[in-house]
Order: structure tokens, then C-alpha cells, then sequence
């Protein structure tokens, strides 16, 4: 377990500002302060998630010291970065009522997952097959 945070410290520690940051009031924003377009929310859920899944997944590689493929490592990322983003909707449909949960929000973020997921794939079969 111990290991495993070791090399997970910059998952967690982005875990954690996501989590700020989905559920802290959005008074500049909706104010004007800051630009906005409509949808910029969802392009932020699917990036805060895309960094994630790659944070974990780089994670998992320094740990194991290897760019082993293992399906049972990618289900478990996407379990859990997924678990996360539910578990942010439910804190804001239940805990931070001031912002307001989203079906769209969750759809978002496990599609960031995947992305993170596909990009895994994409440069371990094409570009790191190579070195090993």
C-alpha cells in the first residue's frame, strides 16, 4: 500500500484538486470575471480527468518499472478514476448544494478516462514496443 502511494503521490495530489475545484462556489464565473463559452465545463471535467487517468497511469509504470500492458490495471484505472467522478456528482448533488450535479458532468470526466486511457494504448503499442 505503501508503494503504491509512493508512486501515486501526483494521482492523489491532482485527485485532490479536482476535487476543490468541482466543488468549491463559482462566484467569479459567474460573475464575468473569468470567459467562459457554454460547454466549458465539460471540456474542464474531460481534461481535469484525461490529466488523471494519465497521472495514474504513469503512476502504475514507475511502480512497476516496466510498460507492461495488463488489462486488469486499466479496468482498475478506469474504475477508479470513474468511481471519482461519480463520487464529486454525488457530493455535489448532496453535500454542495450550491453547485449542481450533472449526468453530463460524470459523462464527461469518464469520457476524459477514456481518452487517458486510449492515449495508454495508443504510445504503448506504438511507441515504447521499440526500447524494450
Amino acid at each position: 500500500m505503501i508503494n503504491t502511494i509512493k508512486h501515486q503521490y501526483l494521482a492523489i495530489i491532482w485527485s485532490v484538486l479536482v476535487l476543490i475545484l468541482c466543488d468549491i462556489p463559482m462566484g467569479a464565473a459567474e460573475t464575468g470575471h473569468i470567459p467562459t463559452f457554454e460547454g466549458m465545463d465539460k471540456l474542464v471535467h474531460t481534461g481535469f480527468f484525461f490529466v488523471l487517468t494519465v497521472l495514474m497511469f504513469y503512476g502504475k509504470i514507475r511502480q512497476q518499472r516496466s510498460y507492461v500492458f495488463r488489462i486488469k490495471t486499466i479496468l482498475k484505472i478506469l474504475v477508479i478514476a470513474s468511481a471519482l467522478g461519480a463520487g464529486i456528482e454525488l457530493l455535489q448533488w448532496k453535500v454542495f448544494t450550491y453547485r449542481s450535479a450533472d449526468w453530463w458532468d460524470l459523462f464527461c470526466d469518464i469520457v476524459g478516462v477514456g481518452m487517458g486511457i486510449f492515449s495508454y494504448i495508443f504510445l504503448h503499442r506504438n511507441g515504447h514496443e521499440k526500447f524494450l
